[in-house]
């Protein structure tokens, strides 16, 4: 695919951006292949200023070659986390230049914030009335600042169709694979995460912060009942079922589980049921029935809903946007 035809992502490089951030998009968006290896987007990074150099967080600057100009070519525009904002995050408020670079943006282009780049969203209007999420450890300042966007801190990221935001770091990296699976399918963002080296998909509702994330020594995890689980997808698994492949009551099963993985048991299993007719749907001829009883469902009609409900389009429509551009299996 020639580079002009290629979705755009220009990521915006503010002073003090964190280095990590800041090169979330080029090792996901910059990834992204076809069946027949052509590359699926081109990312681009530009500074507010003249192209130079660009302080990060650490002991060291990174040079920007593009100007704000770049911002009126993009499809998709991405604002990591930076340290120095400035009166953005102190007073809601972009500076002249923030102000004039974001007015280059053409109607239409994409908006994504990876953990505190929501700031820069918010200062500029675009999450006004909208659903959005930032770092868990500055929601309370963010909302009292942004009193007009409806803040949620325990999620791990929040698509409202063409603004995106996300929690922090790892956050990031859910929200752009979510987007490339949104864009291309499952099969195409299952590949960037094997090459990566992180889990395909983190479901946006993912409780953020979880008390305990790593188990104390000596204490029971619930790995074996979700390897279990995944095993057995197609047939009806109740809680019970889960508690024994631990030894556990149902209810230390149930309390362990959300410590663990920060949902219950049953949202767990509902969102591996629709990742996995996700995968059918774009991977396989496999009637709609089927697919259904595959993924645990157990009839159509099912299946429908909790499709409908997770994005928003029923699974004939689905299979149809993404077989086109999904690599063979």
């Amino acid at each position: 695919m020639a580079p002009a035809q290629r979705h755009r992502v220009v990521v915006l490089a503010l002073d003090g951006c964190l280095p990590f951030e800041l090169g979330i998009p080029q090792r996901i968006f910059g990834r992204a292949a076809d069946a027949s290896g052509r590359r699926l987007y081109e990312v681009v990074t530009c500074s507010v200023r003249q192209p130079g150099p660009v302080q990060t967080d650490a002991d060291f600057a990174v040079l920007v070659e593009n100007g704000p100009e770049a911002l009126a070519t993009a499809d998709t525009v991405i604002v990591p986390t930076s340290y120095e904002l400035g009166p953005v995050h102190d007073e809601g408020r972009l500076t002249p230049e923030l102000a004039a670079a974001l007015a280059r943006l053409r109607p239409g282009t994409r908006m994504v914030s990876i953990c505190t780049g929501g700031y820069v969203l918010a200062a500029a209007g675009l999450l006004d009335g909208r659903p959005a999420t930032t770092h868990w450890s500055s929601a309370e300042h963010f909302q009292r600042l942004f009193p007009k966007v409806r803040v949620d801190a325990d999620v791990l990221f929040i698509d409202d169709g063409d603004v995106l935001t996300s929690a922090g770091v790892a956050a990031g990296i859910d929200l752009c694979l979510h987007i490339v699976r949104r864009d291309h399918g499952t099969a195409v963002a299952n590949d960037i995460a094997r090459r990566t080296v992180v889990p395909p998909h983190r479901d946006g509702g993912q409780a953020q912060y979880i008390q305990r994330p790593v188990p104390e020594p000596q204490v029971a995890t619930t790995s074996e009942a979700r390897a279990w689980a995944l095993a057995h997808l197609h047939r009806p698994i109740q809680l019970r079922d889960l508690a024994e492949q631990e030894s556990m009551s149902v209810r230390t099963f149930t309390r362990r589980f959300r410590e663990q993985v920060g949902v219950s048991p049953g949202q767990w299993l509902t969102q591996q049921r629709v990742q996995r007719a996700r995968q059918l749907l774009e991977t396989t001829d496999l009637s709609v029935d089927q697919v259904a009883r595959d993924a645990g469902f157990g009839t159509a009609q099912s299946m429908r809903q909790h499709l409908q409900s997770a994005l928003g389009v029923p699974p004939t429509v689905y299979r149809r946007t993404f077989r086109a551009t999904t690599p063979a299996p």
